[in-house]
C-alpha cells in the first residue's frame, strides 16, 4: 500500500526537515565557539652543571642535561607547532660566557620562529639574568633577588698553602703575560699578569652593558647606574626596567590567558627532555638495569646521510685516555681525541669535521699530537670554542681551516711553562731524609727533591723556549700572521673571543651552529640538502666507564665520590681538584696552560 502526501503537507515536511538541519548547524556552531581555547607552552628547566654534551652513555650519563640537549629542545619548540611558545625556568644554571652565547642564540632562533619566550627567574646574578634578558619577558615572584653586580676575576694563589707544607714552586715561564705558575710562585698577580686580566675583564664588562642595554632598550649609562646599585628585589628591579613582572605562577598564567584571550594553558613539564625509566622493581627493573649498564638500547643503524662530525675536546689536555678524576673534574685526553678524529675522517658520510674545544690547555705533547692531526685532515675542520680555548686549547685550535670563537670566549695565552713542586722541605717536617748519587750535571731535573740547580735551569730554559718557538711558528702557519705581528699578540697574553676576532687569531665570532654552517659550506654541502651530525668520541657504557683500561680515574662510581664531595664544601673540592690536575701536569716537561684557576663571575 503507498502512502501518497497531499502537496501542503509535503511543504510542511519540507520545512520541519530544513529547520531541523539549520537548527542542529547552529547547534554545532554554538559548540565550537563554546569550546575551551587552549595553548600549550613548552616548559625547560636550567639548573645546576650544564656540561657541552652528555659525558657518557647508560645509567648515568643520560640522566645529565647539557648545553647541546638543551639547544636541541628550544630548537625543537621552534619548530612545533603545537607548541605557541616557551618558558624557561632558570635555577641558577652555571653558565660560562661561551655557553650563555650559545644558550641567548637558541633562544633568539626560537622566538624569530615566533614564539614568544618567557623567563622565570627567583633568585639570579649576572649571567642568568644575561640568559634571561634573550627572552621576552622576565618574570619574578615577589621575594625574589637580581643580583646584577658586574664582573670579577678571581685568582687563588696557593704560595702560603705550599710555604706552610714546606713544598718550594720552582718554575720557568716563556712570555712575559704567561703566568699559569704564578699562583703557586707568588701570592698575588704581577703587573703583566693584571694588566692582561683588566683587558679582558673590560671588554667583557663592555659586552655586558651593550647586551643588557639591547635586550632591555635600556641607556648603557643607566646600566652602568644599575650595576653599581647591583641587588635589587623583584618590585625594584621591576621599577628599574630590568624585569617585567612581579608575579607568582599562576598570577602570570593568568594575566597570560587574559592577554592572549584563551581560556586554558597547558604547560608541557621537561618539554622534549628524554626520558629515563628508573623503575628497576622486580624482574623487569633488573633486565632494565643491565640493558642501560650494558649501553642501553641497541643503538640503530648508521644512516647513510651525508654528516657533519662533531667531535668535543673538553677539559685539561693530559697524555692519554680522556677521564674523570676523584673530585669530577673531566680531563681531555690526547689519544681519545686524536683516535675520534681519525674515526670522522674515515667515515666516508662524514664531509667535514667540526671540533669544539672548551680547554684551558695542559700538556704541550699532547696538544702538539691532536693539532698533527687536525692539519693532517683532508676534510674541512672548522674549530668553535666554548667558554675557553687557550693556550693548549688555542694550539689544538689553530690548524683548522676556520676558527669561531665566542665573543666571550677565553683564549690565546700562546707561551710555554715549565717546573716542578720541589718537595724537600716537606720531607724535612715529616722526619724523611733523601741520600743522592748521581752522574750527569742534569741528572736531577725531574727530581722532586728540590729546586733546580744552575745547569738544570739553563737546559729547562732552553727547551722551554724551542717550544715556545714551535708553538709561535705554528701559529703564524695556521693563521697568516707575520712573526712581527705574532710577538705582539703571543707572550702568554690571554684575549676575548671579540678581541681575538679583531687582532687575527680567531676568523669570527659564533656559535657552534654557525661553525657547522660553515663546514657544510666548504664542504659543498647544499643548504637545503639533509645532513645529519655525528658525535665522537662516542660516549662510554656504564661497563666501559667501570672496567675499561683507565677505569681507576673515569669510573662512575669514582665520579660520584667527587659529585659527593663538591656537595659537602663545593669551593674546597674544586681547589683539590685543581691542585690534583696540576699534580698530574708537573710530570710533563712543558705545559701550555692558563693560569689554573682563574674564575670570572
Amino acid at each position: 500500500m503507498t502512502t501518497l502526501l497531499r502537496p501542503g503537507r509535503l511543504a510542511l515536511v519540507t520545512c520541519l526537515m530544513l529547520s531541523t538541519l539549520t537548527a542542529l548547524a547552529e547547534d554545532k556552531s554554538k559548540a565550537k565557539t563554546a569550546a575551551p581555547k587552549k595553548i600549550v607552552l613548552a616548559g625547560i628547566t636550567m639548573q645546576g652543571g650544564i656540561p657541552e654534551t652528555a659525558g657518557g652513555s647508560g645509567l648515568f650519563g643520560e640522566m645529565q642535561t647539557s648545553l647541546s640537549d638543551t639547544i636541541r629542545r628550544l630548537d625543537a619548540a621552534a619548530k612545533d607547532t603545537k607548541v605557541t611558545g616557551v618558558v624557561l625556568d632558570i635555577q641558577g644554571p652555571q653558565l660560562g660566557w661561551g655557553k650563555l652565547n650559545e644558550l641567548r642564540a637558541a633562544i633568539a632562533r626560537t622566538r624569530k620562529s615566533g614564539k614568544k619566550v618567557y623567563a622565570k627567574l627567583s633568585a639570579a646574578s649576572t649571567p642568568q639574568y644575561m640568559l634571561a634578558s634573550a627572552c621576552d619577558e622576565i618574570i619574578m615572584p615577589p621575594a625574589g633577588m637580581l643580583s646584577v653586580t658586574g664582573l670579577r676575576a678571581e685568582i687563588l694563589f696557593y704560595k702560603g698553602l705550599l710555604d706552610k707544607l714546606g713544598l718550594e714552586a720552582d718554575f720557568l715561564q716563556v712570555g712575559k703575560f704567561k703566568g699559569a705558575a704564578e699562583p703557586m710562585s707568588r701570592t698575588g698577580m704581577s703587573k703583566p699578569f693584571r694588566q692582561q686580566y683588566e683587558a679582558v675583564l673590560d671588554d667583557m664588562f663592555d659586552q655586558m652593558i651593550q647586551t643588557i642595554a639591547n635586550d632591555r632598550e635600556i641607556h648603557p649609562a643607566k646600566v652602568r647606574r644599575l650595576i653599581d646599585q647591583g641587588l635589587f628585589t623583584a618590585v625594584a628591579a621591576r621599577k628599574a626596567g630590568l624585569i617585567d613582572q612581579v608575579a607568582y605562577d599562576d598570577e602570570f598564567y593568568g594575566k597570560l590567558k587574559k592577554e592572549i584571550k584563551v581560556d586554558q594553558i597547558g604547560l608541557a613539564k621537561d618539554y622534549a627532555k628524554k626520558k629515563i625509566d628508573t623503575d628497576f622493581s622486580g624482574f623487569g627493573g633488573m633486565m632494565k638495569m643491565m640493558e642501560l649498564m650494558l649501553g642501553g638500547s641497541p643503538k640503530r643503524r648508521s644512516s647513510r646521510n651525508k654528516k657533519i662530525a662533531v667531535v668535543y675536546a673538553v677539559g685539561v689536555i693530559m697524555p692519554g685516555e680522556s677521564s674523570t678524576d676523584l673530585f669530577g673534574s673531566q680531563t681531555l685526553g690526547g689519544n681519545t681525541i686524536v683516535k675520534a678524529l681519525r674515526t670522522a675522517e674515515k667515515d666516508k658520510t662524514v664531509q667535514a669535521i667540526v671540533l669544539r674545544v672548551n680547554s684551558p690547555g695542559g700538556s704541550a705533547l699532547a696538544s702538539d699530537l691532536i693539532w698533527r692531526e687536525v692539519v693532517r685532515i683532508k676534510k674541512p675542520v672548522i674549530a668553535s670554542m666554548g667558554d675557553v680555548a687557550a693556550s693548549g686549547g688555542y694550539y689544538v685550535s689553530m690548524g683548522a681551516d676556520k676558527i669561531f670563537a665566542e665573543p666571550g670566549t677565553l683564549t690565546g695565552s700562546i707561551g710555554v711553562v715549565s717546573g716542578k713542586l720541589a718537595m724537600g722541605g716537606l720531607y724535612e717536617k715529616l722526619g724523611l731524609k733523601t741520600e743522592v748519587i748521581s752522574r750527569g750535571k742534569n741528572s736531577g731535573i725531574f727530581s722532586s727533591t728540590g729546586k733546580f740547580t744552575k745547569d738544570e735551569r739553563a737546559a729547562l730554559g732552553r727547551f722551554g723556549r724551542d717550544m715556545y718557538k714551535q708553538f709561535t711558528s705554528k701559529a703564524c702557519k695556521g693563521r697568516k700572521i707575520d712573526r712581527k705581528t705574532m710577538a705582539t699578540l703571543a707572550q702568554g697574553r690571554i684575549w676575548s673571543g671579540r678581541m681575538a676576532a679583531k687582532n687575527g687569531l680567531v676568523d669570527k665570532t659564533g656559535t657552534l651552529a654557525d661553525a657547522i654552517a660553515e663546514a657544510k659550506k666548504l664542504a659543498g654541502v647544499k643548504g637545503d640538502e639533509k645532513i645529519d651530525i655525528r658525535v665522537l668520541p662516542e660516549p662510554k657504557t656504564f661497563f666501559d666507564q667501570l672496567f675499561g683500561s683507565n677505569a681507576k680515574p673515569g669510573s662512575p662510581l669514582v665520579a660520584e665520590i667527587g659529585r659527593q664531595l663538591r656537595t659537602l664544601s663545593p669551593e674546597l673540592s674544586r681547589h683539590a681538584a685543581d691542585l690534583h690536575i696540576l699534580r698530574r701536569l708537573l710530570a710533563e716537561p712543558a705545559i701550555v696552560l692558563l693560569p689554573y684557576r682563574v674564575d670570572i663571575k
